[in-house]
């Protein structure tokens, strides 16, 4: 989206936060798609320091990384719910982040969140919502609840496409069926095993990364999706719409953290700090079309973005943000999802 360059340019010099040229290099290990090369650049020309970009496709897959002890990540963007796991067992150092200069420009509701307390671990990148969307070209439903997608009509079968790691998939299901999250009760996740083994019959593809192609095409015409990447395929011309079904959707924050074997972390505290001013925090909002933590970048949106659908979803909507599991319920979530994809 080249032309959100414009936009910002006239006011780059005015709110930079204090920033000084840095120098040095700057690693980081975001999910696919969601850093803008504008963004990207425009804080290389302002600190100096040059950024490298690793991409991944799921929690699970970065917290595998980081386990198996990956090194030379400077930043890396967990959701909520797994940054809990990365303090516990080490793999995030604290790096302050309520004593940076921009930490003034910080929501005040999202300010020390229940997964970092004191703020000294993240800060935040994009929040949104996960659901799921449909061609509405080739599809007879309305997105009305999540029925459609867990147990879906003879239309969509083959047609049905999910995401290939469990964490959002199974909050949808406690969302849909009223369990409870994190459920240690083996009672309970075999109520959503054997959902999900129904459902199977039903899919077409695992996928985390090329959800609006696979609607655009006809392949699928249901699919798990995020709120800002059904706005950017809708942008792109494809004919899908983001269902806010009566059951709720997952609501989830992704945040800035440092690992622990970071070799640059003040250049890493620079980008937390940068991303922190609105005009750079509002850059990204309008490139990824989610929404964001920092006080002032309303005025930097263009009209597309105070209008979207994906942004702007409806009065009353149940949105829940799913908690860090215990070893236990986890061990279990993992254990269903093997079951019905081994």
């Amino acid at each position: 989206m080249k032309y959100i360059a414009s936009i910002f340019a006239a006011a780059a010099v005015a709110l930079t936060g204090g920033l000084a040229k840095a120098g040095g290099e700057l690693f980081i290990y975001n999910w696919t798609e969601y850093t803008p090369p504008e963004l990207i650049e425009k804080f290389e020309k302002e600190t100096g320091i040059s950024v490298s970009l690793d991409t991944y496709d799921s929690n699970e897959t970065l917290l595998a990384k980081l386990q198996a002890g990956a090194t030379g990540y400077d930043l890396v963007v967990p959701s909520q719910n797994f940054v809990p796991i990365l303090v516990g067992e080490g793999l995030i150092q604290k790096v302050a982040v309520h004593e940076l200069p921009n930490y003034k420009n910080y929501k005040d509701e999202w300010r020390k969140p229940e997964w970092d307390p004191e703020q000294e671990y993240s800060s935040g990148w994009q929040w949104g919502t996960t659901s799921f969307s449909y061609n509405h070209e080739l599809y007879s439903g309305k997105g009305e609840s999540l029925a459609e997608f867990f147990e879906p009509s003879e239309e969509v079968r083959g047609r049905l496409s999910i995401f290939q790691t469990p964490d959002e998939v199974i909050s949808l299901a406690n969302i849909y069926l009223g369990t409870e999250f994190c459920s240690e009760d083996p009672k309970v996740m075999k109520k959503i095993q054997d959902m999900l083994l129904a459902q199977k019959d039903y899919v077409v593809a695992l996928n985390s990364e090329t959800m609006s192609d696979l609607l655009t095409s006809g392949e699928a015409i249901i699919t798990n999706h995020w709120s800002g990447y059904n706005r950017l395929g809708r942008l792109a011309g494809a004919p899908i719409t983001y269902a806010y079904p009566k059951e709720g959707v997952v609501g989830w924050f992704d945040s800035l953290v440092v690992p622990t074997s970071a070799k640059n972390v003040e250049n890493a505290r620079t980008f937390m700090n940068f991303m922190m001013d609105p005009v750079n925090m509002a850059m990204l909002t309008e490139n990824q079309g989610y929404g964001d933590a920092v006080k002032g970048t309303e005025a930097y949106y263009s009209e597309e973005v105070k209008t979207a659908p994906e942004i702007n979803p409806p009065k009353g909507l149940n949105v829940v943000f799913a908690p860090t599991c215990s070893p236990k319920a986890q061990a279990l979530i993992d254990k269903v999802w093997t079951k019905v994809w081994q």
